[in-house]
C-alpha cells in the first residue's frame, strides 16, 4: 500500500527513485543495514506480477518480501492478527477440466512454498512485535483507543496456506465457499500468490506477510482506510525492521 512504501521511506538512505510501468521504485539503503528496492505493486494479480518481474529483471533483486493486508479466512483470526505465508495458491486459478483445479498450467503445481530462512525470521519479528512493551511494539506505537477501535486485544502470529486471487471477499456466500474449496486457507488477499508463482519461475526466494485487516464477509466494518494509515503501516514497518536488522 501506497502507506506502507511512503513509512519505509522515512528509513530509506541514498535514495533515488525512478518510474517505470507507472510505478515509482525507490532505491537505497533500509534501516541501515540492507540495499533496497521498495515500490507499490497495487492491486490484483496482473499488477503485481508485472511488478515483481520488473523487480527482478531490471533492478536484479535476489529476494523479495511482499507486505499488506488480508481478509481473515480461519475461524478464530481477528483484526490485527498476522498470517506469515507459509505457502500460496491462486483460488480462481481454475482451468478444469485440462489441469486440476488450482494447478498452474504447465507448472504442474498448485501451491507455492516462502523462503523457510526468511519467514522464520518473519513470525519472530511479527511476535515481537505484537507483545514488545517496549517502543519497538505495537501496544506502544499505538494508543488504546486506536487498538479498541479496530477491536485489536491480543494479537497473534500463525503461519500456513494464503490464498490469492482478483477478487475482494465481502459476502458470507463467498467466504463459506472459499472455506469449502480450501479447507486450509487462513487469510485471502489479490496478489501474493502472482507473487509467488514470478519468483518461482526465476528461482527467486520470497515472503508474503499479511496483516489481518477485515473479516472477508458481510459482517466486516472497519473503516479499511483508517486501518491502513493507523494500523497495518506501523505493522509492516515495525516486523521489516526487525526481521531485517536482527533486532527480534
Amino acid at each position: 500500500m501506497v502507506e506502507e512504501v511512503e513509512s519505509l521511506l522515512s528509513e530509506l538512505s541514498n535514495h533515488t527513485s525512478e518510474v517505470h510501468g507507472k510505478r515509482t521504485y525507490h532505491k537505497g539503503r533500509l534501516f541501515n543495514t540492507v540495499d533496497v528496492v521498495i515500490v507499490f505493486s497495487r492491486w490484483g494479480k496482473v499488477a503485481a506480477a508485472a511488478t515483481t518481474a520488473i523487480l527482478i529483471e531490471r533492478y536484479n533483486c535476489q529476494e523479495i518480501i511482499f507486505t499488506g493486508v488480508a481478509g481473515g479466512v480461519q475461524h478464530g483470526l481477528n483484526v490485527g492478527d498476522v498470517v506469515v505465508a507459509s505457502r500460496l495458491v491462486q483460488h480462481d486459478m481454475n482451468a478444469t477440466p485440462i489441469f486440476k483445479r488450482f494447478e498452474i498450467p504447465l507448472l504442474g503445481i498448485t501451491e507455492f512454498p516462502t523462503s523457510e530462512c526468511r519467514r522464520d525470521q518473519l513470525i519472530k519479528a511479527a511476535n515481537t512485535f505484537v507483545a514488545a512493551a517496549d517502543g519497538t511494539g505495537l501496544n506502544t506505537m499505538t494508543t488504546e483507543e486506536q487498538r479498541q477501535k479496530f477491536h485489536i486485544a491480543k494479537p497473534k502470529v500463525i503461519t500456513g496456506l494464503a490464498a490469492s486471487g482478483d477478487k475482494f471477499f465481502a459476502s458470507k456466500a463467498d467466504l463459506d465457499q472459499l472455506r469449502n474449496d480450501l479447507p486450509e486457507c487462513n487469510c485471502v488477499e489479490m496478489e501474493g500468490a502472482a507473487v509467488a508463482q514470478v519468483c518461482h519461475e526465476h528461482d527467486i526466494p520470497f515472503s508474503i506477510v499479511r496483516i489481518i485487516s477485515d473479516s472477508a464477509d458481510d459482517s466486516a466494518d472497519i473503516d479499511f482506510q483508517a486501518f491502513v494509515k493507523e494500523i497495518a503501516t506501523l505493522y509492516s514497518h515495525g516486523i521489516l525492521e526487525l526481521a531485517l536488522t536482527g533486532s527480534s
